[in-house]
């Protein structure tokens, strides 16, 4: 499965064309499944352009996203930097007038176990993001309701693509023997397109966009999502070849 990641917690600043309101994601969106995106993963934003865990502005982002690729699962975070604590994030996932598909969990985050609580009670799939370097896979493996996400995101926040590698080794080793959940992998930055290879040389699920890198495999700045995904495309298909 190729996940899109259409735009994260970046701002305009660093990416001029990042997606932001819901027509703006809407419109990335179908693009980035006409490329090939099988998954959505997406940041709803305030007016500002910050990321918010808001009912409005989720389901706003939700419902033009939905009628841009009807029968296209689509995601949300809950990251601690959209609402700061625990308690005010669980709070606002059982306030959502529109329920997303599935929502990251970041598992190094205070609360993660709340904040999950709440999406299983409302029906909601979990991602549990682990990042690379923290006692994440720890804490989620240690969670009695880890058997009931709907895939674990391997993250690798190290962006050095020599040592990236061995952070996604070491991950997976972590991962893999004690959880039965599908495992997605992705790195970002100058590590992303290294790390998408990995997964993609693994059988693994992986993700592209905006969020995770602003540059093709050569290195040419891109301004859209589907572009990343065209790219990831031929990276996919090129390792599937092999077997």
């Amino acid at each position: 499965m190729l996940q899109v990641c259409l735009n994260g917690a970046r701002s305009r600043t660093e990416c001029p064309h990042l997606p932001a309101t819901p027509k703006e994601l809407a419109t990335a969106a179908r693009a980035a499944v006409a490329a090939g995106a099988q998954d959505i993963h997406l940041h709803p934003k305030d007016r500002d352009g910050a990321d918010t865990l808001d009912p409005t502005a989720v389901a706003a982002a939700l419902i033009a996203v939905r009628a841009a690729v009807p029968g296209i699962p689509v995601g949300v975070t809950t990251g601690a930097w959209a609402t700061p604590g625990p308690g005010a994030r669980a709070a606002q996932v059982r306030s959502w007038t529109v329920l997303p598909d599935h929502a990251s969990v970041n598992w190094h985050e205070e609360g993660a176990t709340e904040v999950a609580t709440a999406l299983l009670d409302r029906g909601i799939g979990i991602e549990a993001g682990i990042y690379s370097g923290t006692r994440a896979a720890r804490r989620f493996l240690s969670w009695p309701e880890s058997h009931r996400v709907l895939r674990v995101l391997a993250e690798i926040t190290d962006t050095n693509p020599q040592t990236a590698i061995r952070a996604a080794g070491d991950l997976l080793d972590e991962l893999r023997p004690v959880t039965t959940s599908p495992i997605l992998l992705h790195g970002e930055d100058d590590a992303a397109w290294p790390i998408l290879q990995l997964a993609a040389s693994r059988r693994l699920d992986t993700r592209i966009g905006l969020e995770d890198v602003l540059q093709l495999p050569d290195g040419t700045p891109t301004e859209t999502n589907a572009d990343l995904i065209h790219a990831a495309q031929e990276i996919i298909q090129q390792a599937f070849g092999r077997f």
